[in-house]
């Protein structure tokens, strides 16, 4: 019982292995958004613990050994292991984009010895831009209600709404669109950027991609933090 505030999953591979190929390939600008949103997660999984008034090294236990009835134990327990993940990430990912960073620089010393053989004047470059467009997540959900005056509804979040992102959250990680709720739960307050595609008109024309600012709120005059309904695909 002594060890019960420990987390429940097992140490492991890492959410997001960045050492084994999956994602050396990819660009330092990608890898500086894959940090963010595992950046963007760690907050709202410290906002679910803030929540409980607990910390990473707060013990679930009673003085006299039992777990603690005024806590949800079992989600504090997933929720400090998913951290603990995610900070393994997150240092295996700074390990990778400093090593790119380092890679990026040589090669632009080594084009500048050559540059300064043929043209003595000096050559400032810029950091590389992706030079294809960012292609929008799938969406994962869908906007189904949206309550009048809510924070959903100042957000502009509309009917038919399709979710491509809802802050760190997309297809890949929604897990049953509890991975919203978490995020929601640990961003009250905050501002969440979510990324939808709407379609005018009954579906005819082509979507618009918009970006969209949603606070949830509990003071908004109705139930939940947002005012919406919300689908999976």
């Amino acid at each position: 019982m002594s060890n019960l505030h420990a987390p429940t999953v097992p140490s492991g591979p890492t959410t997001v292995p960045v050492t084994n190929g999956h994602a050396t390939h990819l660009s330092i600008q990608e890898l500086q958004r894959k940090k963010d949103n595992i950046e963007a997660e760690l907050r709202a999984l410290g906002g679910v613990l803030d929540s409980h008034g607990v910390d990473m090294n707060t013990s679930l236990l009673t003085h006299d050994g039992f777990p603690r009835a005024d806590i949800d134990v079992a989600q504090i327990r997933t929720t400090r292991a998913r951290i603990i993940h995610l900070r393994n990430d997150w240092k295996d990912l700074m390990a990778l984009i400093e090593k790119r960073l380092h890679e990026h620089f040589a090669s632009l010393e080594d084009n500048d010895d050559d540059t300064t053989v043929n043209d003595p004047t000096s050559v400032n470059v810029a950091l590389p831009q992706d030079s294809v467009p960012e292609t929008p997540d799938p969406a994962f959900a869908k906007v189904n209600t949206v309550v009048e005056n809510s924070p959903a509804a100042t957000a502009g979040l509309k009917p038919g709404d399709l979710i491509r992102n809802f802050g760190y959250v997309n297809r890949e990680n929604h897990d049953g669109l509890r991975k919203v709720a978490e995020c929601v739960q640990g961003n009250e307050g905050q501002n969440i950027l979510v990324k939808v595609s709407r379609t005018n008109g009954g579906g005819g024309g082509h979507a618009q991609e918009l970006r969209l600012t949603l606070t949830p709120r509990r003071d908004w005059g109705g139930r939940g933090l947002l005012g919406c309904h919300i689908l999976p695909l």
